[in-house]
Formats: structure tokens, sequence, C-alpha cells
């Protein structure tokens, strides 16, 4: 019997440098049985020497569309836009599922090539929790980047190029300098403060020196009365970090913003939920994912009130890119060890047959 199988593929997003699979969880996987082929890529936090010292075998930069159909390909981000058909079984994040922009002709592609998309965003245990997310990270990230924002607009600045730092001290340290040397009396919000995300937004603001009563936690409770929200105006920062599933009342939108004009203190918002084409989003006030080299979007609020700007990243944890891949891959491992077994394994079942009927709703809109 031939010994089950991973590709790991490079990340084609700009400033994208975590990787699902890290030398250390490849050599698990290795240690289990796996082989591992793992494609050169000078943008991964990773250097191909720590994937070769563990036994990987490294295979040349975007080579996966030329590997056996048989072979499972791992990434993170989404592929780059194309038309060509998906033969293969890819496991990532697809940002497909939710009927987000070009949603149906994401999925065409594996109905015209055959294959198979495990989207890691839904791949959940019997309980339905998920087997693994980056939330953590992408919160404490989020934070991080709305900090710097509300530091560089205080001096009349717009928020420059963010690139990733080699660890957590070292964001901490760059939040605290900019900020005069302690977060102390900057106030913020999180919303969905119970959830991964949430918590890594309220640690970061714990780390870098805000007062616990100037971290406003809300979750389900707090907002179950339906926005907007007075109490995010009266903010500096504030973070949304919830996982929409379905339409809700809008936390903030122009009219809100507008009526408070400048009563307003509220001075960056960072959405770490992204769901920037989602026509639930419910922060209306931006529509387009902002970039590591323009972090920011400004918000029309009018000259004569105080600026807005809103962060829009939708790889956040990437500033954080060695500790969130280690994370992130060390609890996805369980469910790979299981891949050989997807046929009655209960985390790649329920995968497989949330992709089937996605394909179907996307082959009826493309006409297929």
């Amino acid at each position: 019997m031939s010994k089950p199988v991973f590709w790991l593929r490079c990340e084609k997003k700009e400033f994208e440098r975590r990787a699902a699979l890290t030398p250390t969880t490849s050599k698990k996987l290795i240690d289990a049985g796996f082989e591992i082929f793992v494609e050169r890529d000078e943008q991964r936090i990773f250097d191909d020497s720590e994937y070769e010292a563990v036994g990987c075998k490294l295979v040349d930069n975007n080579t996966w569309p030329a590997a056996p159909v048989s072979v499972p390909i791992i990434g993170l981000k989404e592929l780059p836009e194309s038309t060509d058909p998906l033969p293969h079984t890819h496991i990532q994040f697809a940002h497909c599922y939710k009927k987000q922009a070009g949603w149906s002709k994401v999925l065409s592609r594996f109905h015209r090539g055959g294959g198979t998309l495990y989207d890691i965003e839904f791949l959940n245990d019997p309980q339905g929790r998920r087997v693994a997310a980056f939330g953590f990270h992408a919160g404490f990230a989020g934070a991080a980047a709305g900090a710097l924002a509300l530091a560089a607009q205080r001096k009349g600045e717009t928020l420059g190029l963010l690139t990733p730092f080699e660890n957590e001290a070292a964001m901490i340290a760059q939040v605290k300098e900019l900020l005069g040397g302690s977060g102390k009396g900057v106030k913020a919000l999180v919303i969905g403060a119970l959830g991964r995300c949430g918590r890594g937004a309220v640690d970061l603001f714990r780390k870098i020196g805000l007062d616990e009563d100037d971290i406003l936690k809300w979750d389900l409770a707090e907002t179950a009365k339906g926005g907007p929200f007075n109490e995010i105006l009266d903010v500096d920062i504030f973070v949304n970090c919830i996982y929409l599933s379905s339409q809700i009342p809008n936390f903030i939108d122009h009219q809100h913003i507008a009526a408070a004009g400048k009563q307003r203190r509220l001075s960056v918002v960072v959405d770490v939920s992204c769901d920037t084409t989602n026509p639930f989003n419910p922060i209306p006030i931006y529509n387009i994912n902002t970039t590591f080299d323009k972090p920011t979007v400004p918000v029309d609020v009018g000259v004569e009130n105080p600026p807005l700007s809103v962060i829009s990243i939708d790889h956040l944890p990437t500033l954080l890119p060695r500790e969130a891949s280690e994370q992130f891959s060390g609890d996805l491992l369980p469910s790979l060890l299981e891949f050989p077994l997807r046929k009655t394994a209960p985390v790649w079942v329920q995968a497989e047959k949330l992709f089937k009927e996605k394909l179907a709703e996307a082959a009826t809109v493309e006409g297929l």
C-alpha cells in the first residue's frame, strides 16, 4: 500500500507568509507514515531548509498543477483568479461558501475539473466546532493594527506599510512605543469578545497597557437588542470579531456616524471578520479589503468631522506568521492524520457533503 501524501503549495497572496503545514507538523506527519512534498517558497516565514531537515521532499515553486491528480494539495489562502479547471483535491480557505464576490466562478472550476474542495473554514468536529482557526492571532494582530492606525492618526498621518513581526514581544513593544510608551487612556470595544478572535484582541489591548475598564467586551448578550450602537462611537478603536452567518442589524452605518458629528470619539474600525463583500456585512461603511501596504481606507465623514478609518485586511495573522502558523497547523494535525480515512472520518465526511451542496448551488448559478 502506497504512503498517504500531502503537497504543500506556495502562497500567491501578496504579503502572505504563513503556512498550513509547518516543519513541526510536517515531521509529525512523516513520522506517522506520510510523504510530504513542499514547494520552495521565499515568501514563507519558514525556510525551505527547515522542511528539508525534517524529511520533506522539496519541489519547485508553484508546480502543484503538474502534481499527480491523486495527490491532495494543501495551502492557506485562495488560489489566484483563473478559469482553469481544478482536478485535484484542495485543502484551503476558499472564501466562497458564504456567497462572497465571485464565489460561483471559484466553485465552477472544481465542477469542470472534477476536483474536491475541503474548505478549512468549515472543517468541524462532531460537536460543530471548528477544528482549526487563526482566530486568536487574527484578533491579536487586528487589535495591534488598530492601535498602530490610531497612533498614526493622532500625528495627523495615515498608517503606512505593515510588515510581519519576528514575534509577539516585538509587536507589543512597537505598538506601545508608537502610542507614547503605553496604551493607557485608549478605549476599545471588541464585539465577539468570547470567541477565539475576540479573546486575541482583548489580550493585545491588555498587553499594551489599556485599563481593564477601557476594554469593552461585547458578545451575543450585548448585541441582542440590535444596532446601530452609540457605544461604538464612544471608543477610540472598535474591533469586530463576530462570525457572520445570517443577516443582523448594522453595528454602525453612515447615517449613525453622521448624526454623531464632531461628538464622535471613534477613530479606527478594525473589521477582523472582514465580510467586505458579504451582503449581510453589519459594518457597511467601506467596500474594499485593505492590504498590508495600504492598511486603512478612510470613511467619508465630511471635512468638518474628526477622521475615521477602517482596517479590513483578510489575512491579519500573517503579522505574526511563525506563531500563528504553529498554533493553527498543530490544531489541524489530528484531522490531517485522519485524512486517509476521509470517507468515514466525521470531519472530512461533513466537509465533503458541504462542498457538494455548495457545488450544486454554483452549478445552477453558472448554468453548468
